[in-house]
């Protein structure tokens, strides 16, 4: 009994200690932090080959796109991320498969051309683009569709927020005692500016223009 007791004390952390992170870089759960640490879509989100964003039309996508140019399938999605301002881009396992189907339907066609597999619509695969192109609402593309309702700010804030988890982590693991403390003291003034913020009158919409005079 004496001996489970002593162990038990030497797990036990001295008040007012202050503890640190025990656990491999891995398990801060990526650009989210700490279990627990962050907003929700940080924290309910990973970072792999690319980030995760609304899922879009793949095969629509790809269809608008080889009506411009033929394309390999990695610069349709570094194209598709730069056209919507980083908010969808597809997985490779997501255009990959597409582009095979899109093969197999007779609707595109494969040329390996300097090391590069490039893919090119066949007539038929321009009928199809064409006649989808037609049938858009409001004349959106598939990219367009992709981002509708999205305020491209509330974006900026979050990739703001997950690069700003980035630094805080590597402070955390690479700082010396003295970097981690200014550390802190940076992040509570930027919390303490953020709720300033919040307290400041909304700028006045801008006067509507009076009606004519008869």
């Amino acid at each position: 009994m004496r001996d489970r007791d002593d162990r038990r004390d030497e797990r036990r952390p001295e008040r007012g200690a202050r503890r640190r992170w025990q656990g491999s870089p891995d398990e801060w759960g990526g650009s989210a932090g700490p279990p627990g640490f962050g907003p929700p879509w940080a924290r309910h989100s990973r970072r792999g080959g690319g980030r995760r964003a609304r899922r879009g039309d793949v095969r629509a996508a790809a269809l608008a796109l080889l009506s411009d140019q033929p394309k390999p399938a990695y610069e349709m999605i570094q194209e598709l991320e730069t056209r919507t301002g980083g908010v969808w881009r597809p997985s490779p396992g997501a255009v990959y498969p597409a582009m095979a189907l899109l093969e197999d339907q007779g609707l595109v066609q494969a040329d390996a051309t300097g090391g590069k597999r490039l893919f090119s619509l066949t007539a038929a695969g321009r009928e199809e683009a064409a006649r989808e192109g037609a049938a858009r609402v409001d004349g959106r593309t598939p990219w367009e569709e992709a981002t509708r309702g999205i305020d491209p700010v509330q974006f900026q804030l979050r990739e703001a927020v997950g690069q700003i988890m980035v630094a805080t982590r590597q402070v955390a693991e690479a700082g010396t005692p003295a970097q981690q403390e200014t550390a802190a003291t940076l992040l509570a003034e930027t919390r303490r500016r953020l709720y300033a913020i919040l307290a400041e009158d909304p700028a006045p919409a801008p006067a509507a223009d009076p009606p004519p005079s008869a």
